[in-house]
């Protein structure tokens, strides 16, 4: 798994968790639909840390929080 479906996995985990949809989820982070949306269909590959900061702010939950997971811990080397 790379960084990039690792923060996918994350943001749908908790929206699960959260009952809410990811569309719900822009909208109370102040993130666009697209730019949510491109994260979680995998077409996203620079993910900035403003927009995951945003995220986490919109789901109550620190950013130490969002990455606090075993999809994180186990991730592959990305040198290109």
């Amino acid at each position: 798994m790379n960084i990039s479906q690792a923060v996918a996995k994350r943001i749908l985990e908790l929206c699960d968790e959260n009952h809410i949809t990811v569309n719900k989820l822009s909208t109370i982070a102040g993130v666009t639909q697209s730019t949510v949306s491109d994260i979680v269909n995998h077409r996203a590959k620079n993910i900035g840390i403003v927009t995951i900061k945003k995220l986490c702010d919109g789901l109550e939950i620190s950013i130490v929080d969002f990455f606090d997971t075993a999809y994180f811990r186990n991730l592959e080397q990305e040198i290109y």
